[in-house]
Protein backbone atom coordinates (compact mmCIF):
# COMPACT_ATOMS: atom_id res chain seq x y z
CA UNK A 1 0.00 0.00 0.00
CA UNK A 2 1.25 3.69 -0.79
CA UNK A 3 2.60 5.66 2.20
CA UNK A 4 -0.27 8.30 2.95
CA UNK A 5 0.66 11.46 5.20
CA UNK A 6 -0.65 11.19 8.78
CA UNK A 7 -0.06 15.09 10.03
CA UNK A 8 -1.36 15.67 13.51
CA UNK A 9 -2.17 19.06 15.53
CA UNK A 10 -1.57 18.00 18.75
CA UNK A 11 -0.37 19.55 22.52
CA UNK A 12 0.95 16.94 25.13
CA UNK A 13 -1.23 18.40 27.82
CA UNK A 14 -4.31 18.47 25.91
CA UNK A 15 -5.77 15.17 27.57
CA UNK A 16 -8.03 14.63 24.40
CA UNK A 17 -4.71 14.85 22.47
CA UNK A 18 -3.82 11.76 24.72
CA UNK A 19 -7.37 10.02 24.15
CA UNK A 20 -7.42 10.65 20.20
CA UNK A 21 -3.75 8.88 20.10
CA UNK A 22 -4.70 5.84 22.02
CA UNK A 23 -7.90 5.96 19.67
CA UNK A 24 -5.29 5.40 16.80
CA UNK A 25 -3.07 3.26 17.82
CA UNK A 26 -5.74 0.84 18.58
CA UNK A 27 -6.83 0.87 15.10
CA UNK A 28 -2.72 1.10 13.28
CA UNK A 29 -2.21 -1.71 16.28
CA UNK A 30 -5.25 -3.43 14.35
CA UNK A 31 -3.91 -2.91 11.02
CA UNK A 32 -0.16 -3.55 11.01
CA UNK A 33 -0.24 -3.03 7.47
CA UNK A 34 -1.82 0.48 7.53
CA UNK A 35 -0.13 2.87 4.92
CA UNK A 36 0.10 5.79 7.60
CA UNK A 37 3.45 7.87 7.52
CA UNK A 38 2.84 9.77 10.61
CA UNK A 39 4.12 13.55 11.74
CA UNK A 40 3.10 15.22 14.99
CA UNK A 41 3.11 19.33 14.69
CA UNK A 42 3.23 21.73 17.19
CA UNK A 43 -0.01 23.91 18.36
CA UNK A 44 -0.03 25.01 22.31
CA UNK A 45 -2.92 24.99 23.94
CA UNK A 46 -2.34 28.22 25.87
CA UNK A 47 0.21 30.31 23.39
CA UNK A 48 0.14 32.93 25.66
CA UNK A 49 0.99 30.46 29.07
CA UNK A 50 3.93 32.48 31.01
CA UNK A 51 7.34 30.74 30.48
CA UNK A 52 7.24 28.34 33.97
CA UNK A 53 3.25 28.13 34.02
CA UNK A 54 0.83 28.16 36.15
CA UNK A 55 -0.21 26.21 39.32
CA UNK A 56 -2.48 23.06 37.92
CA UNK A 57 -5.67 24.06 40.53
CA UNK A 58 -5.59 27.49 39.73
CA UNK A 59 -5.24 27.29 35.54
CA UNK A 60 -8.14 25.00 35.78
CA UNK A 61 -10.88 27.65 38.34
CA UNK A 62 -9.44 29.77 35.28
CA UNK A 63 -10.64 27.96 32.80
CA UNK A 64 -13.61 26.24 34.22
CA UNK A 65 -14.87 28.99 36.73
CA UNK A 66 -15.26 26.06 40.13
CA UNK A 67 -14.93 22.30 41.09
CA UNK A 68 -18.56 21.75 39.60
CA UNK A 69 -17.04 23.25 35.89
CA UNK A 70 -13.58 21.42 36.73
CA UNK A 71 -15.70 18.31 37.07
CA UNK A 72 -18.01 18.34 34.47
CA UNK A 73 -15.04 18.77 31.59
CA UNK A 74 -12.98 16.31 33.16
CA UNK A 75 -15.49 13.71 33.70
CA UNK A 76 -15.46 12.59 30.13
CA UNK A 77 -11.80 12.55 30.11
CA UNK A 78 -11.70 10.17 33.06
CA UNK A 79 -14.31 7.74 31.26
CA UNK A 80 -12.68 7.56 27.83
CA UNK A 81 -9.07 7.11 29.31
CA UNK A 82 -10.30 4.29 31.87
CA UNK A 83 -11.98 2.25 28.98
CA UNK A 84 -8.59 2.57 26.98
CA UNK A 85 -5.95 2.10 29.70
CA UNK A 86 -4.56 5.27 30.08
CA UNK A 87 -5.20 5.81 33.88
CA UNK A 88 -3.90 9.42 33.86
CA UNK A 89 -4.31 11.16 36.98
CA UNK A 90 -4.54 14.84 37.23
CA UNK A 91 -4.09 14.70 41.16
CA UNK A 92 -0.34 14.86 40.54
CA UNK A 93 0.34 17.00 37.79
CA UNK A 94 1.17 21.09 40.09
CA UNK A 95 1.69 23.01 36.88
CA UNK A 96 0.61 23.45 33.78
CA UNK A 97 4.07 24.07 31.73
CA UNK A 98 4.11 25.93 28.42
CA UNK A 99 4.64 23.54 26.43
CA UNK A 100 7.29 25.54 23.98
CA UNK A 101 10.17 23.37 25.22
CA UNK A 102 8.00 19.91 24.91
CA UNK A 103 7.51 20.83 20.94
CA UNK A 104 11.03 21.81 20.51
CA UNK A 105 11.89 18.29 21.77
CA UNK A 106 9.45 17.05 19.32
CA UNK A 107 11.17 19.06 16.58
CA UNK A 108 14.41 17.23 17.19
CA UNK A 109 12.43 13.89 17.34
CA UNK A 110 11.63 13.87 13.95
CA UNK A 111 14.89 14.92 12.61
CA UNK A 112 15.70 11.59 13.76
CA UNK A 113 12.60 9.65 13.23
CA UNK A 114 11.07 8.93 16.80
CA UNK A 115 8.53 11.78 17.14
CA UNK A 116 5.88 9.35 18.56
CA UNK A 117 7.79 7.69 21.22
CA UNK A 118 8.69 11.34 22.76
CA UNK A 119 5.03 11.95 22.18
CA UNK A 120 4.03 9.40 24.08
CA UNK A 121 6.65 9.72 26.37
CA UNK A 122 5.30 13.72 27.52
CA UNK A 123 2.21 12.19 27.68
CA UNK A 124 2.88 9.73 29.58
CA UNK A 125 5.47 11.98 32.10
CA UNK A 126 2.22 14.83 32.40
CA UNK A 127 -0.29 13.33 33.09
CA UNK A 128 0.21 9.79 34.55
CA UNK A 129 3.55 10.68 36.56
CA UNK A 130 2.51 14.40 36.92
CA UNK A 131 5.72 15.87 35.74
CA UNK A 132 6.45 19.12 34.49
CA UNK A 133 7.34 18.61 31.09
CA UNK A 134 9.19 22.36 30.38
CA UNK A 135 11.66 21.12 32.80
CA UNK A 136 14.96 20.34 31.12
CA UNK A 137 15.86 17.07 33.11
CA UNK A 138 12.16 15.52 32.73
CA UNK A 139 12.82 16.48 28.91
CA UNK A 140 16.26 15.56 28.18
CA UNK A 141 15.44 12.61 30.00
CA UNK A 142 12.86 11.66 27.81
CA UNK A 143 14.71 12.23 25.20
CA UNK A 144 17.42 9.51 26.06
CA UNK A 145 14.55 7.20 26.31
CA UNK A 146 13.78 7.55 22.48
CA UNK A 147 17.65 7.05 21.79
CA UNK A 148 17.92 11.01 21.19
CA UNK A 149 21.61 12.39 22.68
CA UNK A 150 20.70 13.93 25.85
CA UNK A 151 23.81 16.35 26.15
CA UNK A 152 22.48 17.97 22.69
CA UNK A 153 18.95 18.28 23.58
CA UNK A 154 20.36 19.88 27.05
CA UNK A 155 22.74 21.96 25.01
CA UNK A 156 20.05 23.27 22.57
CA UNK A 157 17.41 23.85 25.69
CA UNK A 158 19.68 26.34 26.84
CA UNK A 159 19.44 28.06 23.67
CA UNK A 160 16.62 29.71 21.28
CA UNK A 161 17.40 27.09 19.21
CA UNK A 162 14.43 26.47 16.50
CA UNK A 163 12.33 28.35 18.77
CA UNK A 164 11.36 30.58 15.65
CA UNK A 165 11.01 27.72 13.56
CA UNK A 166 8.55 25.76 16.35
CA UNK A 167 6.10 29.13 16.70
CA UNK A 168 5.83 29.79 12.85
CA UNK A 169 4.98 26.46 12.02
CA UNK A 170 2.30 26.64 14.85
CA UNK A 171 1.12 30.07 13.25
CA UNK A 172 0.96 28.98 10.12
CA UNK A 173 -1.43 26.07 11.56
CA UNK A 174 -3.56 28.87 12.87
CA UNK A 175 -3.52 30.63 9.58
CA UNK A 176 -4.76 27.00 8.04
CA UNK A 177 -7.81 27.06 10.16
CA UNK A 178 -6.60 25.03 12.44
CA UNK A 179 -8.23 26.04 15.80
CA UNK A 180 -8.23 23.09 18.04
CA UNK A 181 -6.57 19.82 18.80
CA UNK A 182 -6.27 16.87 18.33
CA UNK A 183 -6.74 17.76 14.75
CA UNK A 184 -5.78 15.24 11.92
CA UNK A 185 -5.02 15.78 8.25
CA UNK A 186 -4.79 12.71 5.79
CA UNK A 187 -3.11 13.31 2.71
CA UNK A 188 -2.99 17.01 3.10
CA UNK A 189 -6.48 16.94 2.13
CA UNK A 190 -8.78 15.36 4.69
CA UNK A 191 -8.72 17.17 8.52
CA UNK A 192 -10.60 14.97 10.83
CA UNK A 193 -10.96 17.06 14.32
CA UNK A 194 -11.32 15.62 17.76
CA UNK A 195 -10.26 12.00 19.62
CA UNK A 196 -12.02 9.47 16.69
CA UNK A 197 -12.91 6.41 17.95
CA UNK A 198 -10.68 3.52 16.93
CA UNK A 199 -13.17 2.39 14.70
CA UNK A 200 -13.37 5.58 12.36
CA UNK A 201 -9.38 5.04 11.75
CA UNK A 202 -9.98 1.63 10.75
CA UNK A 203 -12.64 2.22 8.19
CA UNK A 204 -10.26 4.69 6.72
CA UNK A 205 -7.41 2.84 6.95
CA UNK A 206 -9.90 0.40 5.18
CA UNK A 207 -10.79 2.33 2.44
CA UNK A 208 -7.35 3.60 1.79
CA UNK A 209 -6.41 -0.17 1.10
CA UNK A 210 -9.17 -0.20 -1.39
CA UNK A 211 -7.79 2.88 -3.59
CA UNK A 212 -10.75 4.73 -1.69
CA UNK A 213 -10.29 8.65 -0.73
CA UNK A 214 -11.51 9.13 2.92
CA UNK A 215 -15.01 9.49 3.66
Amino acid sequence: MTSVRLDIFADPVCPWCMIGKAELDRALESRPDHPFAISWHPFRLDPQMPPAGMPYVDYMKMKFDDEKGILAAMGPVMEASERLGLWINPSLIERVPNTLNAHRLLHWAGMEGVQTPVMSALMRAYWREGKNISNPDVLVAIGEGAGLDGAMVRRLLATDADVEQVVGREVHARGRGISSVPTFIIADQHAVSGAQPAALWQQVIDELAQGKPPA
